[in-house]
């Protein structure tokens, strides 16, 4: 049975700009060390730059507790060309990507799910605040320039996000056949709100 504040959540997702979003239970979110040991070996270029990246979030184990007697989450996915993944265009989708999580977040704590979270790829550093020298938080000189919108990478916390489009049914590759129909390669985004 679908429980109606979760499809709320899931329609606002997809309002909001999401390709797809579906709910999961926390049951299917696997974390894995060696999946937030990335970040550091091979060193990630944001690494340490921000306070939603390792090594300044709880990691793996963190994880594990924040999820305890959390029992629903949804996660949605963005589609978007592969030439645009790889290009500066990456930037905006990537803060497309943490504005909808941010956003379901907010209307979960809203309907009294106070201890909600949200998690998006790649780092607010380099999303939100790439002009800066620093990350504001970290260096000791102020508050988030961003609390609304950025939201910390599930890298970091050794989420993985290929088990996580499995588990909502959705194909890890969406269109690799640029050469033989023409149409250009797909890839996609995603990100996870943890609903409680």
């Amino acid at each position: 049975m679908m429980v109606p504040y979760l499809e709320q959540l899931v329609q606002l997702a997809i309002r909001s700009g999401a390709s797809k979003a579906a709910i999961l239970s926390t049951d299917d979110i696997s974390v894995e060390e060696n999946l937030a040991n990335l970040c550091r070996e091979p060193q990630c270029r944001n690494y340490g730059l921000s306070s939603s990246c390792p090594p300044h979030v709880s990691g793996p184990a963190g994880f594990r507790k924040f999820l305890k007697n959390k029992k629903n989450s949804i996660v949605i996915r963005i589609d978007l060309l592969s030439t645009v993944l790889f290009s500066d265009q990456r930037l905006e989708i990537m803060q497309l990507l943490h504005e909808i999580v941010a956003g379901i977040e907010q209307a979960a704590v809203n309907m009294g799910f106070t201890d909600s979270k949200a998690f998006a790829g790649s780092s607010c550093k380099e999303i939100f605040c790439h002009d800066h020298a620093e990350c504001r938080v970290i260096s000791n000189n102020g508050k988030c320039r961003n609390p609304q919108s950025a939201r910390p990478s599930m890298s970091g916390y050794g989420i993985n996000v290929s088990k996580l489009m499995k588990a909502a049914g959705w194909p890890l590759k969406i269109n690799n056949r640029q050469n033989e129909t023409g149409e250009e390669s797909m890839s996609w985004v995603a990100g996870l709100i943890v609903i409680g």
